[in-house]
């Protein structure tokens, strides 16, 4: 693969998934996120951005490590210029995946009834963090005439996803992509919005007390974990989307990992191809029985 890739919020979830596929693809990737071996976010997770760029050395690729808070423009340049000296100007992909906004979202209150200041922090922290990142990042691929830029988001349809704000920063990201699709795709560069569906995420696990070895365990208190997938799945599709030489074709499109997987012929970690959006269809939203799309 050889490419030179940027995720940003590689700590944990579906960027540390990201970051490690890209490495065993043998890409160099800057993991960037606050939570360090000496400091934590406000997530107050115990990942850290060290231990991703190190599992992405150990999968074959080189992870760096850098420090940085994605709201605050001049980090981000500063981390664009180490880049670009770096790498000789070189950046093939951008993955925005900041989030950071499980903590901020009230689920199951009305939205005139939830704390407004909690609501827009999720916005700022979900949305403006891309829109800066981009705006330093990308100026290192219309230089070189090629790229890729992968926004993150939860889900690609316009349907409501329960939370006014939540919704408004997933739904927002999906337009980030297609509208940084639209004036970078003369200049060679393409954006597309990826989701993920039902993510066995660190946090996930937790909550339901087992490991990525045990996560079946959970089916018995969750039955929609049964057609869960883990981080390596999203990390697939994202090498599949940055090793196709048509991706310009599809740039400014949001596209899920479970049709990535059929396209582009990878799998899960397990070897299944977990289909969550069947199974959304089916089952979650009609109500048929409990099976598994795998």
């Amino acid at each position: 693969m050889g490419h030179v890739a940027l995720v940003a919020g590689g700590t944990r979830g579906a960027g540390r998934g990201i970051s490690v596929a890209l490495g065993q693809a043998g890409a160099t990737v800057y993991v960037t996120g606050r939570t360090t071996r000496h400091s934590r976010s406000s997530m107050n997770r115990p990942e850290t951005i060290e231990e991703t760029a190190e599992q992405v050395t150990a999968a074959g690729g080189q992870g760096i490590a850098v420090r940085v808070d994605h709201s605050v423009p001049a980090e981000v340049r500063a981390l664009v210029d180490r880049i670009e000296a770096e790498q000789q100007g070189r950046l093939d992909l951008l993955v925005n995946d900041v989030w950071g906004g499980d903590p901020l979202t009230q689920w199951d209150i009305p939205f005139w009834e939830q704390d407004p200041e909690l609501g827009l922090r999720l916005v700022h922290q979900a949305v403006d963090t891309h829109i800066i990142t981009s705006r330093y990042a990308v100026p290192l691929m219309v230089r070189q005439g090629r790229g890729l830029v992968i926004e993150v988001t939860d889900g690609i349809s316009d349907d409501y996803r329960g939370n006014l704000y939540y919704d408004l920063a997933k739904a927002s990201v999906i337009r980030l992509a297609r509208a940084q699709a639209d004036e970078l795709k003369p200049r060679g560069v393409a954006a597309v919005a990826l989701t993920s569906g039902f993510l066995r995420s660190e946090a996930m696990l937790d909550r339901f007390g087992v490991t990525e070895e045990t996560w079946r365990d959970a089916i018995a208190a969750d039955t929609h974990f049964r057609n869960s997938e883990s981080p390596a799945f999203i990390g697939r599709a994202v090498v599949a989307l940055a090793t196709d030489p048509g991706i310009l074709g599809r740039s400014g499109q949001a596209v899920a990992t479970w049709d990535l997987a059929k396209e582009y012929g990878f799998t899960d970690a397990d070897g299944t191809r977990p289909d969550w959006g069947r199974y959304f269809t089916e089952v979650y939203e009609n109500g048929g029985p409990s099976v598994e799309y795998r």
